[in-house]
C-alpha cells in the first residue's frame, strides 16, 4: 500500500470508476504515477519485491519487464479514467494556452532562466497565457512573481499529497477543467500535462529553455533519449494525429479496463 498511490489523487479516481464509496482506497502494489521512460516506477522510491506493479500502458510494461520486473499489469493511466467519465460541457470555450513550466520536487530544486523561458512563451503564444506552476514554485514568491508580472494568469493545481497527508482527490479534476478551459497545452519538456493536454483535447507544444533539476541524472537516457525518440512531440507545434497517437499509446487510452475487471484486479471486489 505505496503512499505514492495517493499522488493527485490516482487511487481515488479509480475507486470512483469503480463505483467505490469514499473510503480511503488501499492498492496492494504499486501505481505508476506519471510519465516516465523507464519502468513506470519513481527511481527515488523504494519498493518491495514481488509486489504488483499496476502500469499505464504497455510499451512501459515491456520495458519494466526487461529489467527485470514482474507480476506487472497495464491498467491504462487514472487520468484516461477521468477523461472517459467526465465529457466535457457541450458548450465549452477554449481560449488561449496552459503553459507548464518544468518544476523540481521536494527533494530536488529545478535550476533554470524562468525570464528566458517568458521571453520564449511571448514571442510564442498569440492568445492569453495561464501558467500553471507546481506547488513548491508557486509558494516560491520569487518565482511566481516573475511570471504574474509578465502579464499572465498564474495558477497551481494544488499539492500531490504524501505519506498519507495532505490527500486531495479533487486535483485532476481542476486540471481537467482547466485544460479544457484553453485551446493549447504547452511546457519546455515533454511531461504528463502535456499528454493529459491532448488526451483533454488540447493542441500541444514543447518548447523553450527545458531547464534541470539540482543534480539531475539523465536516467534511462534521460533528456537526449526523449528529444530523439519523441521528436514529432516537440515543437510550437505538433502535429495533432501525431500527439494524439503517441499520447493515446503512452496513457494506455486505448486499455481501459473496465469497472468490473478494474475491482478485480485491484482487490476491490466485495466479498
Amino acid at each position: 500500500m505505496h503512499h505514492a498511490n495517493h499522488y493527485y489523487g490516482h487511487a481515488r479516481v479509480l475507486a470512483r470508476y469503480c463505483g467505490s464509496g469514499d473510503e480511503l482506497p488501499l492498492i496492494r502494489g504499486y501505481l505508476q504515477h506519471g510519465w516516465n521512460i523507464g519502468d513506470g516506477m519513481a527511481p527515488d522510491h523504494e519498493y518491495t519485491p514481488g509486489m504488483p506493479s499496476f502500469l499505464w500502458s504497455e510499451r512501459t510494461r515491456r520495458r519494466a519487464w526487461s529489467m527485470g520486473r514482474r507480476r506487472l499489469y497495464v491498467t491504462g493511466a487514472p487520468w484516461a479514467y477521468l477523461v472517459a467519465m467526465t465529457p466535457p460541457a457541450p458548450d465549452q470555450k477554449r481560449e488561449g494556452t496552459i503553459f507548464y513550466p518544468f518544476h523540481g520536487w521536494e527533494g530536488q530544486h529545478v535550476q533554470g532562466d524562468h525570464d528566458r523561458l517568458i521571453a520564449e512563451i511571448r514571442d510564442t503564444e498569440t492568445g492569453p497565457v495561464t501558467v500553471c506552476l507546481y506547488w513548491q514554485e508557486y509558494r516560491t514568491v520569487a518565482v511566481r512573481q516573475r511570471y504574474e508580472q509578465a502579464g499572465f494568469r498564474v495558477i497551481c493545481h494544488g499539492y500531490r499529497g504524501g505519506w498519507w497527508k495532505n490527500l486531495d482527490p479533487a486535483f485532476l479534476d481542476r486540471q481537467l477543467a482547466e485544460q479544457r478551459r484553453h485551446r493549447r497545452v504547452a511546457s519546455n519538456r515533454l511531461c504528463s500535462a502535456i499528454l493529459y493536454g491532448v488526451l483533454a483535447g488540447c493542441e500541444p507544444a514543447v518548447y523553450g529553455d527545458p531547464m534541470q533539476l539540482d543534480g539531475e541524472k539523465d536516467l534511462f537516457g534521460g533528456r537526449s533519449r526523449i528529444r530523439r525518440q519523441w521528436a514529432a512531440m516537440h515543437g510550437p507545434t505538433i502535429d495533432p494525429a501525431t500527439a494524439r497517437t503517441v499520447t493515446t499509446e503512452e496513457l494506455g487510452a486505448d486499455r481501459l479496463l473496465s469497472p468490473a475487471e478494474l475491482r478485480h484486479l485491484l482487490n476491490w471486489t466485495p466479498a
